[in-house]
């Protein structure tokens, strides 16, 4: 169901979650661009279980699709990540 265009700006201003605006130098911005963690992954390998946590939470939190690529990348992780946890509160 496409969203409206409050929910659109709901996400796209969503200042409520402590993961929305994480800090990367312009270099690592330009190298994500807009891919997903099957395309993409920080440089530092010490960062990924969080990284796909707070990927995974953000998907949760606005109730978005995972494509299997996506998907399977995920898993990957999360079998590398045993101790992590997902947390995240469902938008308004």
């Amino acid at each position: 169901m496409p969203w409206s265009a409050a929910r659109r700006e709901a996400y796209a201003n969503d200042q409520n979650s402590p993961d929305t605006l994480i800090a990367v130098s312009a270099a690592s911005n330009r190298s994500k661009s807009d891919k997903d963690p099957a395309e993409w992954l920080p440089s530092d390998g010490s960062y990924h279980c969080t990284y796909a946590a707070t990927w995974v939470g953000t998907k949760l939190r606005w109730d978005l699709a995972v494509d299997e690529s996506e998907r399977q990348a995920l898993l990957g992780l999360a079998e590398d990540c045993p101790t992590t946890t997902v947390v995240y509160e469902p938008a308004p």
